[in-house]
């Protein structure tokens, strides 16, 4: 396959890097890393084993032309540059798949392509972009699979079987919605309690943010929150939340559930989720598709969420702190 890589942080540089090495023709639409990683390539380090990709680099996606795959790892704060970005890479028979966090991200290219060329996948994944063109690879990789509005179809398990075949573990799913709020279930406490932490608990519990001189400078990851029982006993809150509010949606989320992501992230260590390396370089945060979005389904299901709510209050808070104007990503 020809595969143009929009967004390529750690997630996009990973998963684009992965299929590379495995003998597919993989560009990168890069900004920043341009020179590095057109210079040295991308470099993961990873516990499977280290290797360097050398992909084919451009700055605009004019340079690329129309591919077979278009793989995208933006931030949803970019999501706005979904027109400039995308379509000079659509061709007819192109595969428009985004692998970004949260809801919504589908239906906003399907504003823009026709619906069944847009599919989705659920990246479970500890990965961390340590210096232009470098990856960490911690743990996990698995990917969930999906279509818009749409059961699999022959080419859901084509683009399946190419990430196994480059190692990835990837799964299918007949519903994509439901799969986006299983990953819910991790992403809105790690996400958002990390970065709230900088607030302190009691915040976190009232939704009401400090004075500056009483917050702390530093996020609280992974094994932190895990460790202490307030924090560990509020995440399982907030899991419980996004069950609720999944189910009264009819996607009939298990609550055990609860337990398989706590387990699953002890052995992630000291991980920084996402939000919280955005929250401490001063970038947007992703709000909309991963906590007021979510927050909105609750309320119109008509359901008391007041943790998600209170996360939100204050994340909305901290958001103009942390944010500073900068380009969209790629």
């Amino acid at each position: 396959m020809k595969i143009a890589v929009v967004g390529c942080g750690a997630l996009g540089s990973f998963y684009g890097a992965r299929l590379g090495r495995d003998g597919h023709e993989v560009h990168f639409l890069l900004r920043s890393d341009y020179d590095v990683v057109r210079e040295k390539g991308v470099q993961v380090k990873s516990q499977e084993g280290d290797f360097t990709f050398q992909p084919k680099c451009a700055r605009d996606p004019e340079e690329i032309g129309k591919v077979d795959l278009v793989l995208i790892g933006l931030k949803t704060t970019a999501n706005h540059q979904y027109k400039n970005l995308i379509p000079p890479l659509v061709g007819k028979e192109t595969i428009v798949l985004t692998l970004q966090n949260g809801l919504g991200n589908e239906a906003a290219l399907a504003k823009l392509f026709p619906t069944h060329r847009i599919m989705g996948g659920l990246c479970f994944v500890c990965l961390n972009r340590t210096a232009p063109g470098v990856i960490e690879h911690i743990a996990h990789g698995r990917i969930v699979l999906g279509e818009h509005e749409r059961l699999p179809v022959n080419r859901t398990h084509e683009v399946a079987k190419m990430f196994q075949s480059a190692g990835i573990p990837c799964t299918e799913t007949d519903d994509l919605e439901k799969a986006h709020w299983e990953k819910l279930v991790w992403n809105i406490p790690f996400n958002g309690l990390g970065v709230a932490s900088t607030a302190g608990f009691e915040a976190c519990v009232t939704g009401e943010l400090p004075p500056k001189s009483e917050r702390s400078s530093t996020c609280l990851p992974t094994d932190q929150l895990l460790a202490d029982d307030n924090w560990a006993q509020l995440v399982r809150d907030l899991m419980g939340e996004v069950v609720e509010t999944a189910n009264a949606l009819e996607f009939d989320l298990s609550e055990d559930l609860i337990d398989e992501n706590i387990e699953a992230t002890k052995v992630m260590g000291a991980y920084r989720a996402s939000t919280l390396v955005d929250f401490e370089r001063g970038s947007p945060l992703e709000l909309e598709s991963l906590f007021r979005s979510p927050l909105r389904y609750a309320k119109q299901a008509g359901l008391d969420t007041p943790r998600l709510e209170r996360l939100c209050q204050l994340l909305q808070q901290l958001q103009p702190i942390a944010a500073k104007p900068r380009p969209a990503g790629r």
